[in-house]
């Protein structure tokens, strides 16, 4: 592109499309946002709202081989493959499976520590913005972030990881704690929790209540965010972008983001995108215990996350699981009934009974466990996905980069972060 584009319009109201619109702004564009349900309607409201550069890690690891396959097909497994037939998804993952390699993991981790550091920084640029277009939704300080585990085995593997992180460059800060020390900080542990892992400089949010935030300042500023509009093509058309919606009239701009999750890869292929994005569906649901954390507590060996709400009486989110399925496909209640199960043990005063906002949200996942984030083949079309767990981890920092590219503003160092995300990579 030329030039600076006037006029934006940004498919997907979640965190990275609000993100990218925000970003936009600054540089004085004008943006259009549509959304096929609106603000926060998928991923970006479910999920555990986690803002933590030591655990933004590559999906693709070698643990999930160690795993075995089979153990996928199995519907109370953390990570489950529904048995179907279906192409694309055997493709995503074959693909999947190649990356689930100690170089590839190593390169990728190399890539997230780059991310990360500046991961909240890009928050803070929107929390901390003077004037029109300031978000008033802050983010939380995670202290405590405890990570909890039954054994010293099972904590070993959380530590070696870390310990792994910063060989490569990335910064983690944690202190072991066992026993009382660890019931002291957290007293709704249960007593199968025996050991303990204290993680520092984390944060966290509540993330429906941020993405409505951001998507109340892009409006301040003049944004435009429509509901209900399936886009279900976005051409180029000379030097302008033609973005068709179901049922309505056309919108023609100088650009368009695709920011639309799960659903990213019809509107992106015709422009020359071939990674397969899969849908890497979460569950999660609020509880109330008898005494909320104060902060995040995770259990890696469970895969389950849980994050406050808020105030005490806003209950504690606990979420978890990976299903790799179709996005629009209903929630099932098995893997309601298996975060349940795994986390019933690893905490005291919670009537699981009692459970509210029983929610799945597609994250949208890429074989090598990297973003697509930058241009497309066709120089007026731009992508924004592919984040898997981790959209809202880096949802400012990807509008940032798009953002800087679309405007001609990146530096050397967004330069080199767009070209580990390129979306044209094979």
């Amino acid at each position: 592109m030329a030039q600076q584009p006037e006029h934006v319009v940004i498919v997907g109201a979640g965190m990275v499309g609000l993100s990218t619109a925000w970003y936009l702004q600054e540089a004085g564009v004008s943006v259009t946002v549509l959304d096929r349900d609106g603000v926060a309607a998928g991923s970006s409201w479910g999920n555990a709202g986690w803002l933590a550069p030591a655990l933004t890690l590559p999906l693709p690891e070698p643990a999930m081989l160690r795993t075995g396959i089979l153990a996928t097909l199995k519907p109370d497994s953390p990570v489950y493959v529904p048995l179907r037939a279906n192409p694309r998804l055997a493709q995503f993952l074959a693909g999947f499976a190649r990356h689930c390699t100690a170089d590839h993991w190593n390169k990728a981790i190399e890539v997230f520590n780059v991310a990360n550091a500046g991961a909240l920084a890009a928050y803070d640029e929107l929390t901390e913005h003077e004037g029109l277009g300031r978000v008033d939704e802050p983010t939380l300080d995670a202290e405590p972030f405890l990570a909890g585990f039954v054994s010293e085995a099972d904590r070993s593997v959380l530590v070696e990881e870390f310990r792994h992180v910063a060989q490569t460059g990335g910064l983690t800060s944690f202190e072991l704690l066992d026993g009382d020390d660890l019931h002291t900080l957290a007293p709704s542990l249960g007593e199968a929790v025996t050991h303990g892992v204290r993680l520092h400089r984390q944060r966290y949010l509540n993330p429906g209540r941020f993405v409505h935030a951001l998507a109340e300042a892009v409006t301040a500023r003049g944004g435009e965010i429509v509901s209900g509009h399936r886009v279900t093509n976005v051409s180029q058309r000379d030097e302008r972008v033609l973005v068709e919606v179901r049922g309505g009239e056309s919108i023609v701009a100088d650009a368009a983001v695709l920011a639309n999750g799960s659903w990213i890869g019809d509107l992106a292929r015709p422009h020359g995108v071939r990674k397969v994005v899969q849908a890497g569906r979460g569950y999660s649901f609020t509880v109330h215990p008898d005494q909320v954390p104060t902060g995040p507590v995770y259990f890696p060996t469970q895969r389950v996350a849980c994050t406050p709400l808020g105030k005490p009486d806003e209950g504690l989110r606990i979420a978890g699981m990976m299903e790799f399925r179709n996005p629009d496909d209903a929630l099932d209640p098995r893997r309601v009934k298996a975060i349940v199960d795994a986390a019933t043990p690893m905490f005291t005063g919670i009537d699981w009974s009692q459970r509210e906002d029983e929610w799945v949200g597609s994250r949208p996942c890429t074989t090598d466990g990297l973003p697509l984030v930058g241009a497309s083949r066709s120089d007026r079309v731009f992508v924004a996905g592919g984040h898997g767990m981790w959209g809202v981890a880096l949802g400012p920092l990807t509008g940032k980069l798009l953002a800087a590219q679309m405007t001609g503003t990146a530096t050397s160092g967004d330069r080199d972060l767009l070209t580990a995300f390129d979306p044209l990579r094979k």
